[in-house]
C-alpha cells in the first residue's frame, strides 16, 4: 500500500512535524532520524517501544512503521506481572527506548536500541520503503485493559490506520494547515494514532504538553494551535479553569476544533465549556479494536452527549440481546453497538477463540457498548453493557444519563452509577458521588428527587455512596469493577 507519511518524503521539509517541550523535529528532521532507525529494524517483526511521553517515542513508533515492521507501545506504568505477559504474548525482537531511560526488570532479557532523536540529517525514510507493505500488514498490537482477564494485544492492520486516519480528515477537514495540541498518553489508541501519527499523515504537526495543564492549553491554542485533543478529565479542569482564567476562554473560543474522546464527556462539562469560550467540544467513538467509528462532524451539530455518526466506510447498528437488529431511531430504545468496516483490527494475538467471540457469523464485531440512536442517525451512547447497563422494574436504563443528571446538582462534583443486585427490582441503581462540599454532602433522597425530577422516576438513585475520589485508569475513565459493593 502507499505511504502512511507521503509528507516524510513529498512535502515541505522544514515544516515542523514533532513538538515535545522545547524539542522538535521538522519533516526533514524526522525523516532523517526514522529512516536511520528503521534501517536497524526487522521488516514484518515485532518492535517494543516503551511509549514515554516524549519526542523518541514518536520517531520509534514512525521508524517501526517505516521498516513495515509492528510496534508494540508499552505503558510506563504497567506493573511488571502485566509487562510480562505482554512481552511473552508478543516476543518483540527488540525494544525502542529514550536514552536513559531505566526499563524495567521484565525488559531487561530484550535486545535494547536507543533512539537518537536527534539525527537531523534528511537520510532516506528507510532501506525498505513502507510502501512495500501490504495493507493487511500488522502495524500496531496495542493491549486492552484486560479488565475480565489478562490483557489481550490487538492487532491493527495498516489498513485500518489509513481508513480511520482519512475518515476523520473528512468529518473534522482535517488538513496540513492544522496544529494540535495534546497531553495524552502515548501507549493508547488516542494519544498515538490519532494524536500523533494522525497529523504526521495530514503533514501537518503535532504540539505534545508532556504533561496536561488548562495554561499549556491556553499557551499553545494562543501560539497557533488549531485544535485540541482531550479526555473528560481534561475538559473537566478546563471548565473548572474557564471562569478565572480568561486567556484559556480566548484561546479556546479561537480554536478550529475540540475534540473529546476515550469516554463519555459529562453534558454539564459542554454547557459550561460553550457558554464561556462560545465554541463546542465535539465527541468522537472508538475502541481499540476499532480505532474509530463515529464522531460529530466539523459541519455538524455539535449536540451535547452525543458521539456524532458513523463515519464514512463504518457500518453500525444496534442489536437486542438476542442479536435482533433493532430498526428503529427513536431515541429511545438501548442496544448494543456492532460495526464493521476496514477499521476494525484483524484479531486478538494468539487468541482465536477471544477473536472468534467477538465477531458476529456475518462479520459485526460486539462492542460491548449500549446506545440509542436519533431519528438522525445521531448515536448516543449509555454504557458499556457489563457496568453500565442496569436492569431495574423491566426497565433497560444506562448509567450515563442518570451521571450526567447527577452532575447537574450543584452538590455534586464527580460521579458514577453502577447497578447491584435487588430482589424485587432485579438490579437497583447505586450513586457513587464525590461531593462539591465533603462537610456537607447532598442526601440520598436530595439526590434521588433531583433525578427523577430530570428523568424518570425509575431512574433515581436508590443508594447514594459518599466517596474521596473516584477510581480512574490512565485515560480518565472511571474503574467501576474497583468500586465496592459492599
Amino acid at each position: 500500500m502507499s505511504s502512511l507519511f507521503p509528507a516524510l518524503t513529498g512535502g515541505p521539509a522544514e515544516r515542523p512535524a514533532l513538538c515535545f517541550g522545547e524539542r522538535s523535529l521538522t519533516y526533514a528532521g524526522l525523516a532523517g532520524a526514522a529512516g536511520a532507525l528503521a534501517a536497524r529494524l526487522p521488516r514484518g517483526g515485532r518492535v517494543a517501544v516503551w511509549a514515554t511521553p516524549v519526542l523518541e517515542t514518536a520517531v520509534a513508533v514512525v521508524a517501526v512503521l517505516q521498516a513495515g515492521a509492528a510496534a508494540v507501545p508499552l505503558n510506563p506504568k504497567s506493573g511488571e506481572k502485566e509487562l510480562g505477559h505482554i512481552l511473552a504474548d508478543s516476543a518483540p525482537e527488540l525494544v525502542l527506548a529514550a536514552p536513559g531511560d531505566e526499563l524495567p526488570p521484565p525488559l531487561r532479557g530484550v535486545a535494547r536500541v536507543d533512539v537518537d532523536a536527534d539525527l537531523r540529517g534528511a537520510g532516506p525514510a528507510a532501506p525498505a520503503p513502507a510502501s512495500d507493505a501490504d495493507a493487511e500488514d500488522p502495524a500496531l498490537i496495542v493491549y486492552t485493559s484486560g479488565t475480565t482477564g489478562p490483557p489481550k494485544g490487538a492487532v491493527i492492520p495498516r489498513r485500518a490506520l489509513a481508513t480511520t486516519l482519512d475518515a476523520l480528515a473528512d468529518a473534522w477537514r482535517w488538513t496540513g494547515d492544522d496544529v494540535l495540541v495534546h497531553g495524552l498518553p502515548l501507549f493508547h489508541v488516542h494519544g498515538l494514532v490519532l494524536g500523533v501519527l494522525g497529523p504526521l499523515r495530514r503533514g501537518g504537526s503535532v504540539r505534545h504538553l508532556g504533561r496536561f495543564s488548562p495554561q499549556g492549553v491556553a499557551r499553545e491554542l494562543n501560539d497557533g494551535a488549531t485544535m485540541l485533543f482531550g479526555v473528560p478529565t481534561m475538559y473537566h479542569r478546563i471548565a473548572q479553569a474557564l471562569p478565572d482564567d480568561p486567556e484559556l476562554a480566548k484561546a479556546l473560543g479561537g480554536a478550529r476544533l475540540l475534540v473529546s474522546g476515550s469516554a463519555a464527556l459529562p453534558v454539564h462539562d459542554h454547557e459550561r465549556i460553550a457558554a464561556a469560550t462560545g465554541r463546542r467540544v465535539i465527541e468522537r467513538y472508538g475502541m481499540t479494536e476499532t480505532l474509530m467509528n463515529t464522531s460529530v462532524r466539523a459541519d455538524g451539530e455539535p449536540r451535547a452527549g452525543t458521539v456524532g455518526v458513523p463515519l464514512p466506510g463504518v457500518e453500525l447498528r444496534l442489536v437486542e440481546e438476542d442479536g435482533s437488529v433493532i430498526a428503529s431511531r427513536d431515541g429511545e430504545t438501548v442496544g448494543e453497538i456492532q460495526v464493521r468496516g476496514p477499521n476494525l483490527f484483524t484479531g486478538y494475538l494468539n487468541r482465536p477463540d477471544a477473536t472468534a467471540a467477538a465477531f458476529t457469523a456475518d462479520g459485526w464485531f460486539r462492542t460491548g457498548d449500549m446506545a440509542v440512536r436519533d431519528p438522525d442517525g445521531y448515536v448516543r451512547i449509555v454504557g458499556r453493557k457489563a457496568t453500565d447497563l442496569i436492569k431495574s422494574g423491566g426497565y433497560k436504563i444506562g448509567a450515563g444519563e442518570i451521571e450526567n443528571a447527577l452532575l447537574e446538582h450543584p452538590g455534586v462534583r464527580e460521579a458514577a452509577v453502577t447497578g447491584e443486585p435487588d430482589p424485587d427490582l432485579g438490579e437497583r441503581i447505586v450513586a457513587w458521588v464525590v461531593p462539591a462540599d465533603p462537610q456537607s454532602p447532598p442526601g440520598a433522597e436530595e439526590l434521588a428527587d433531583h433525578v427523577a425530577r430530570r428523568l424518570a422516576p425509575h431512574k433515581r438513585p436508590r443508594v447514594v455512596h459518599h466517596l474521596a475520589t473516584l477510581p480512574r485508569n490512565d485515560m480518565g475513565k472511571i474503574m467501576k469493577r474497583s468500586l465496592s459493593r459492599d
